[in-house]
């Protein structure tokens, strides 16, 4: 059952760079790949897939805490993509590891153990993309202490 459908367009401006339009208002996103290929003035098709999974990772782990009235803010997200060769010889995304730093201390929050077990069933983008690359996921509190 289809319960919403998504639609971007992306158009050729020159050689490698793409302009992304996403509608309703939203600015247009330049993507390119970098040289040699391309001259990187804008992210590239890996960086694009790298955001998407560490800004849906912070929506899922952010809602997840906002359930219960916590505020981990201000949050971030870092998104390492391993890109090399498949048996094939082609380049691949062959991993990705997201660690997520919360902007306060665990302490200061409550039910976050339970924030922890299940923000990631719930990120749209990280469950379809892990389907064919495996992602590795971590979270530190603002003091460093690892959480996950």
């Amino acid at each position: 059952m289809i319960e919403q459908t998504i639609r971007v367009v992306v158009i050729q401006q020159q050689d490698y760079r793409f302009d992304t339009h996403f509608g309703d208002g939203i600015p247009v996103l330049a993507g390119d790949e970098p040289p040699p290929l391309g001259t990187g003035q804008g992210p590239s098709p890996v960086q694009l897939l790298s955001a998407a999974v560490g800004n849906c990772l912070s929506d899922s782990l952010l809602f997840a805490l906002r359930k219960f009235k916590q505020a981990p803010e201000p949050m971030r997200c870092e998104v390492t993509s391993e890109v090399g060769r498949n048996p094939e010889g082609r380049l691949r995304v062959l991993a990705m590891k997201a660690v997520l730093t919360l902007g306060v201390p665990a302490a200061s929050l409550q039910h976050l153990d339970r924030a922890l077990g299940q923000f990631e069933a719930f990120c749209t983008v990280t469950q379809s993309v892990g389907q064919g690359i495996a992602i590795s996921v971590e979270v530190f509190d603002a003091t460093g202490q690892r959480l996950k």
